[in-house]
């Protein structure tokens, strides 16, 4: 992590990563497109979605989550970073002479190898299946259906645990603690994402976090009682109501949210732990 000399008010705050390893280039450009933001608003340009809007413009970074180059050595030239998403990337250059970006996990660096097979060396950075994998090892990019592409662990510091196989299907341990069963012929990358220490950054203004499209949050005790169902009273008052509602009125704690009849309750093992309450 990199702390600021106080030397204005921001700075006194302000808490970021040190990018002393990625690389002071510009990002590939076939593989760049432009991406103008529109969240927050519908095609009417009425607010649709509260607390987004306003971002500054960025370049997309195409990544490849997918194994589109099976068997086929590359070698990390870069390691860059990616303004929508927490983890940086790396650029790739494969033997056929083919790039693309990949996210780079953890311990990654310029000058490394990997290759993506249905079985290779459990190397960091490494793509191969489930079915290869064994008990124990952290994997992140994977895939909930064979070929579909890496949906799992794709974020910061990110990883999945390897649990076993039984039957058709592998077993893994989500950050959550869930378990859940995925195909054991889905691919999944080995290691932790890189960009572990994300979460601790310290913004320090606000005006950063508007650059990234966040726009401000009201409590709802401090709006109107016409505005939302903790509004209206003098000064500091309770909730008022018997349990925690959003601001139209739906009950947001203690309730269970997940769809019973979602296609994908089956292949949840076990839910996730949570902390009882004394």
């Amino acid at each position: 992590m990199k702390k600021f000399n106080p030397t204005t008010p921001t700075k006194r705050h302000h808490i970021d990563i040190d990018r002393a390893v990625l690389a002071k280039k510009e990002p590939f450009k076939p593989l760049v497109k432009g991406f103008r933001p529109a969240q927050g608003r519908a095609s009417s340009g009425k607010i649709s979605m509260r607390h987004k809007g306003g971002a500054v413009k960025k370049n997309y970074r195409t990544i490849q989550f997918d194994q589109l180059y099976k068997g086929i050595p590359a070698k990390i030239e870069f390691i860059e970073y990616d303004p929508y998403r927490t983890a940086f990337i790396a650029l790739v250059l494969y033997k056929n002479g083919a790039r693309t970006y990949v996210l780079a996990p953890e311990g990654i660096k310029a000058g490394d190898t990997i290759v993506c097979d249905d079985t290779t060396s459990l190397q960091t950075g490494n793509r191969l299946k489930l079915v290869n994998i064994p008990s124990g090892t952290q994997v992140h990019n994977v895939e909930l259906k064979p070929g579909q592409g890496g949906k799992l662990a794709r974020s910061a510091g990110s990883y999945l645990t390897m649990v076993g196989l039984e039957g058709n299907y592998a077993y893994l341990k989500m950050p959550s603690s869930e378990v859940r069963k995925v195909s054991k012929d889905c691919f999944a990358s080995i290691g932790a994402v890189s960009n572990i220490e994300h979460n601790l950054i310290c913004v320090g203004k606000a005006g950063r976090n508007r650059h990234k499209g966040i726009r401000p949050t009201v409590r709802g005790s401090a709006m109107n009682a016409c505005d939302h169902p903790y509004g209206g009273g003098k000064g500091r008052h309770s909730r008022g109501t018997k349990r925690p509602k959003d601001k139209w009125g739906n009950v947001t704690g203690g309730k269970k949210t997940r769809n019973v009849h979602k296609y994908s309750n089956k292949f949840i093992v076990s839910r996730r732990k949570t902390k009882k309450s004394k």
